[in-house]
Order: C-alpha cells, then structure tokens, then sequence
C-alpha cells in the first residue's frame, strides 16, 4: 500500500479483537455472562457456611473457582471496553459497556462474602493456612487480601457501594471520558480531535503551537461545566468511600493497593521536590536552543531547530523491536507478535479515545496495546512504552488472573525500561551531533514529564482532594489556582504561562478515572533508572533476573520481586542516585550544546 504525504502506515493499524469474541453480536458474550452468572451463584452456595472451616487443599480449590469465575467475567468486560474506546462516539458500544458493568457488579457482588471472611477469619487460623504447601502460589495474594480487612464494610454494605459505583463514580468517569472523545478544537478552519490538537504543541512552527495552545484552551473552557462537575463529582465519591472504608486520608487506599508505605511514597515526593531546580535548569537552556527569551508553556516540547525526524509505522517498529532484541531476543519475540498479529491499534480515527494504553485482558488471550500514532518521535517512544507494558502483561501471564496483576509500584518499570533501550537505540543511529542533542533533549523532556511533572500533578491532585473536603465544591477557579501553584513550582520562573493554561488541568483522564495514580509514574521512572545502572554494571547476566521480575507478575510483593533484580525497594538512596542520573543527562545536553556551538 502505498502513503499518501503525511500519513504514517499506521491509518489501517486496528487491533483484531476477533481474539476475543467475532463481534459485539457474538452468542458467547451472553455464554461467558450466564456461565459465569451461574458459576457465582453456585460458588456462593457451597462456601458462603463452609469458608472458616475449610482446610488448606479446600481453600486451593475455592480460590481456583473463583479465579475461573472472575477471569471470564473479565474477558467479556475487556471485549466491552476495548470495543468502545474505538467507538466512544457510538451510542451502542457505551450502552452495551454500561450494561456489562451492571450485570458484573451484581454477579460480583453474589462472590464479594468470600473478601469479607477470609479478611475477617481468625488471624491464627489464617497464617496457619498461608503457611500450607497447598496454598504456596496463593499466599501473597490471601496476605494482601487480608490487609482490607478493617475497611471492608458488611457484606449488605458492600452490596450497595458496588451497586451505586456503576450509576455513581464509573458514569461520571464515562461522561468524562465521551466529553474529551467528541471535543473538537477549532485550529485555523479546521476542526481536529484532543489528539490531533495536542500533537500540535510539538510542531516545529512556533505560531502554530501558539495557535494549537490556544485552541486547547479554548474548547477546554467551553466545557468547563461540565468537566468541572465530573471532577467535583469523582472528589466527592472518594471522600464518601474514604470515610465510610476508614481511610485516614485520600491516598490511603492507593498506597494500600499499591503495597507501598506511606513513608515510601512521601520520600519519593521530597526527593522529586527537592530537584525541582534541575527543571528549571534544563528549560532555561531549552530557550537558549531555541532562541527563545521568555519560554512558554506551549513551547517545553517544540523541537530543536534543524530538520524534524518522523518515522513511518515500519520504522517505528524496526527500531522498537531492534532495542527490545538487543536487551532479550526472548522479550523481542514476544513483541513481534504484537505487531504480527493485530495485538495493536494504532490509527488515528473518528470516535477513539486519545491517549494511549496496554490492556492485559486475561491469560487465556493476550494483552492489547492502544496508540495514536502521528510519526513523531515521541510516539515511537510511546509505542516502546506500551509495547514494555505488553510484555510484561504477556509473561506475567503465567500466574494466571489473580496473581498476574501488578501494584502501580512496579507495573511502569517494565514500560519505562522499553522506552530507555528504544532511547538508546535511536541515539546509536543518530551520527549528527545536532540530531543527537535533539534525541537526548526529547528524552530528558520525556523523562522530567514522568518524573517531575507526574509528582507536580501528584501534588495538585492531593491538593485537590483536601481542598474538596474541607471547602465543599470547588469551582473553576480554585481548581485552576492549585493547578497553576503546583505547575509554577515545578518549573521556577523558566517556563511562562499563557492564560488559558489554567484550565489544563480539565483534560487529565487519570484523576477521573485513577484516583492517584500518578505517582506511580515518578516511582516506575526511578525505579527503572535504578535498573538500567544495574544492568550497565552487570551486563547480560542482569537479562534473565529481569525477565524473572516480570513473570512473577504479582505473584509476590513489589520488594520481593524487585528484590530478584538485586534492587533493594526499601533503600531511599535509589530515589538521589536515579536523579543524579537524570542531571547527568542534563550535563550532557548541556555539554553537547556547547559542542555544536548552540550556547
């Protein structure tokens, strides 16, 4: 087939969800739904009496059937979602989401005893199960279970809280989502996508990121009713689930899901802080580069002056797999049947959600991957960063649906790392000293963006949250003051804002529907930092021990399984050396730019 000027190769790239189901009309949509309907039900009735006296080989086999019942609940809501998001704009696919949401919660909710007794079972009586050979591959996850056990409600209470989810924070999340999917941002007579517009602010052409900056801001504006309700809805939600489940404050219970301590988390963010001045340091030399002399905020991701790089589909996957075989030809094999067989959707098209994902499905099929793919090089970067997650989604898979989930903590590390090793790909074929500046700037951008602006977004979003439940609702503008607080010191004076970036943070899908998440990106990044040092000092004997982190899934707790790499999780120091890595990357810019004579 051949391009057409300014298309990629990526315009046909969908994925084939005929993995999954032949369509939304597919006989086995309803199949899996009564099987497991039915299945949940009978599950109900022979442990509901029996779950305390049960004993070690007994448990194996309940957490085996409720294991079978939860993974095919899960591979029709995949099929649902995963549907949707390329349809968001179709009535249908959001109506037949919804409907699966509901009847999912009900047949969950006809298992959710089983959470509430083995949390509430006698702890002596509990470790002594743990503690049986039957349940090895069980107990890190019946530990963990056990840890919810004081904000678990009774099981009529539970009942209602997952029944009012759907209609509640899950519809607020949705209108949230098809809001930004059907907005159009008006750009010099043309109407283009969040995508499209957002694409824009790493075009060459100064006026034209001015122009795409504004028109952002613009068409945020004029749904900021109802943006700002869905957020002041989502707060209120959190706080009423926090106060009712006895969670001390709102970040309580990611860090519980997370299996981080709150003392981890909040030693990262100091240590974050602390470094802001290196942000400030990189900008001030970014409007150096680019003849700037008051940097905007429309300008952190132009390129550097000179011929601008794109990359067509073809290449984009030549150079993420050659990084990804460099490291491990076992990983790459794994990869290349992601592109091979239609693992990826990656067109640009009317109706998708922006952004960009991997889904793990189940294991009984294969993760999906999801871009929106323009030929820049930070789309190849965002392709490597998903295609890790795939990757590791797909070995995990060996410990089958309940153990192969991943914490926040340690899911990024895998993706984080694919894009290093795509990084240091594309510099091995850049010979240009000026293209290397470029490639190296992209990434020390890419990196502060997860590091330094994810925990300056971490900050507004927990400032947001406290702010909610001591005031009451919060308006537009108080919204965009702790937003525009938590931005300018991130950035010190080295990056101005035009006046319409106060409302940016209306379009971040994450508070919506991840409450606290964001963390977990700064954390993946330096953690991955840490690794990438090991794997320098070590070589390839470091290869194997990697792969072995990623298969145990969460299998076992995020130190435990870091652990394998021979990375301590619980040493602060990890945090300082990773940033010190990242200055190291700014001396070299630096450096590089005094060398092309651009400084």
């Amino acid at each position: 087939m051949h391009k057409r000027a300014g298309q990629t190769g990526a315009e046909q790239v969908h994925w084939r969800l005929e993995d999954l189901y032949s369509g939304p009309a597919d006989p086995r949509l309803e199949e899996d739904m009564a099987w497991a309907e039915e299945a949940a039900m009978a599950f109900a009735e022979t442990y509901r009496e029996a779950l305390p006296s049960l004993g070690a080989a007994q448990l194996a086999e309940a957490l085996t059937r409720l294991q079978e019942i939860r993974q095919r609940l899960a591979r029709v809501g995949s099929y649902r979602y995963l549907s949707y998001v390329t349809h968001a704009d179709e009535a249908s696919y959001g109506a037949a989401l919804q409907a699966y949401e509901e009847r999912a919660t009900q047949i969950g909710n006809a298992l959710i005893f089983f959470d509430i007794a083995w949390a509430r079972l006698d702890e002596a009586r509990a470790h002594e199960l743990m503690a049986a050979t039957e349940l090895a591959s069980w107990r890190h996850l019946l530990h963990h279970w056990r840890a919810y056990g004081e904000h678990l409600l009774s099981e009529p209470e539970e009942r209602v809280l997952a029944e009012k989810r759907v209609t509640g924070a899950g519809l607020w999340a949705r209108l949230f989502d098809e809001t930004l999917t059907e907005m159009r941002f008006s750009l010099r007579g043309k109407s283009l996508s969040e995508q499209e517009i957002l694409s824009k602010l790493s075009d060459p052409d100064r006026a034209l990121r001015h122009d795409a900056a504004e028109a952002l801001s613009r068409g945020l504006e004029g749904r900021l009713h109802t943006l700002t309700t869905c957020f002041n809805a989502i707060l209120a939600d959190k706080a009423l689930d926090d106060r009712l489940r006895r969670y001390p404050h709102w970040l309580a219970e990611r860090n519980l899901a997370n299996e981080i301590d709150d003392a981890t988390v909040a030693s990262l963010e100091t240590a974050v802080v602390a470094r802001y001045p290196l942000v400030a340091r990189y900008y001030r030399l970014k409007a150096q580069l680019l003849g700037i002399d008051r940097l905007m905020d429309y300008d952190r991701y132009a390129p550097l002056p000179g011929k601008s790089r794109t990359h067509d589909w073809q290449d984009c996957r030549r150079i993420v797999l050659a990084a990804v075989a460099d490291f491990s030809p076992e990983m790459a094999a794994i990869g290349q049947r992601f592109f091979d067989e239609e693992w990826i959707d990656a067109a640009l098209a009317p109706g998708k959600r922006g952004g960009a994902f991997a889904h793990p499905v189940t294991p009984d099929v294969h993760p999906y991957l999801m871009v929106n793919y323009t030929g820049q090089t930070r789309d190849v970067m965002t392709v490597a960063h998903e295609l890790g997650h795939g990757i590791h989604q797909y070995l995990a898979r060996e410990q089958g649906f309940l153990n192969a989930d991943t914490p926040l903590t340690t899911a990024e590390t895998a993706s984080v790392f694919g894009e290093m090793l795509t990084f240091e790909q594309l510099l091995r074929e850049e010979s240009d000293p000026r293209g290397r500046l470029a490639l190296l700037c992209g990434k020390i951008e890419d990196t502060f963006a997860t590091v330094f602006r994810q925990m300056a977004m971490h900050r507004f979003e927990g400032q947001m949250h406290e702010a909610r439940r001591r005031e009451g609702e919060l308006s537009r503008e108080r919204l965009a003051q702790l937003w525009l607080a938590t931005q300018t010191e991130q950035f010190g004076d080295s990056v101005h804002f035009s006046p319409g970036y106060r409302w940016w943070w209306s379009y971040i899908p994450h508070f919506i529907g991840s409450p606290g998440y964001v963390y977990a990106y700064a954390f993946g990044e330096l953690l991955t930092l840490a690794l990438i040092q090991r794997y320098r000092a070590e070589g390839k004997a470091f290869v194997p021990r990697y792969i072995e982190m990623l298969r145990l899934g969460g299998s076992r707790s995020p130190v435990e399984v870091v652990g394998v790499t021979g990375v301590d999780l619980t040493d602060p120091k990890i945090w300082s050396s990773a940033l010190d890595y990242l200055e190291s990357l700014v001396v070299q810019a630096e450096s590089l730019a005094q060398e092309c004579g651009d400084v």
